[in-house]
């Protein structure tokens, strides 16, 4: 991962107003960033990953990006200069650029800023990944500027969430209804957990609420893996679910079974 130094965006592309009330340059801190294909949305895709989330997952894969602080201190101008390199490869494969984490409405202006100029100076279709527990800080300017919101639900039942993430599930679903109301298109995550997010009347629950919003253009069922844990250890943690297996894949099946029961298309 290359930095730059911070500095102000040039004259030709003015700030979003959500960056210009702030009377500072569009700045924020940045984990890394990535090329990926198939994951992070459509086509191939520059994918920043901001630092900072509020949420402390039990199964989290990176843990290296739950402060701030442990991110590079950037400009927009730098990222924006960095996703530019691939242009022509992006457009050829059809993708685009997503913004991860962490958690990128952590930055909500950094982030508006990032969508904005990807949209509009690189033409790149923009996904926004998000837990949605911070969706009240997403602006209609940095929604409009979102081609597609990658929305993690991670339980249906409220005290589940609140062991796996130590936050209450109930802005995920008020940002989930939001999206709805305006039309935005989703794709819903789910990470199937054996003993934990896999009994049946939660997949049922967070089924069913998908199947009720009406914009879930699929939903990504995704097997509980332990491929973060060493990064735990690099930081001096306990995995806590180092114990658990992966589900098998024909229970992962049963469970995009149920998502298609309700209608919704499943990956």
């Amino acid at each position: 991962m290359g930095t730059a130094p911070f500095r102000s965006p040039p004259p030709s592309f003015p700030a979003t107003a959500a960056a210009a009330a702030t009377r500072r340059p569009a700045g924020g801190s940045v984990h890394s960033w990535d090329l990926s294909t198939g994951v992070d949305g459509p086509g191939t895709r520059f994918t920043a990953f901001l630092a900072g989330c509020p949420l402390r997952c039990l199964y989290c894969h990176n843990p290296d990006t739950w402060r701030m602080r442990s991110g590079r201190r950037m400009a927009a101008d730098a990222l924006v200069a960095e996703a530019a390199k691939y242009r022509t490869f992006i457009a050829a494969a059809g993708g685009g650029a997503t913004l991860s984490g962490g958690e990128p409405l952590l930055q909500p202006v950094f982030a508006g800023e990032l969508l904005h100029r990807f949209k509009h100076e690189l033409g790149y279709h923009t996904a926004l990944d998000t837990s949605g527990f911070l969706g009240a800080r997403a602006t209609e300017a940095l929604l409009a500027d979102t081609d597609l919101v990658l929305l993690d639900v991670k339980s249906w039942d409220r005290a589940l969430y609140r062991r796996l993430t130590g936050r209450d599930l109930g802005p995920t679903l008020e940002f989930a209804r939001r999206l709805a109301d305006r039309g935005s298109t989703v794709w819903l995550r789910f990470v199937l957990v054996p003993g934990l997010t896999d009994d049946p009347a939660n997949i049922e629950g967070v089924a069913a609420f998908a199947a009720s919003l009406g914009n879930v253009e699929r939903v990504d069922v995704l097997p509980f893996h332990t491929l973060g844990a060493a990064k735990w250890e690099a930081l001096g943690r306990r995995f806590p679910l180092r114990s658990t297996r992966p589900p098998t894949a024909e229970r992962t099946a049963a469970v995009r079974a149920v998502f298609a029961g309700h209608g919704l298309r499943t990956v």
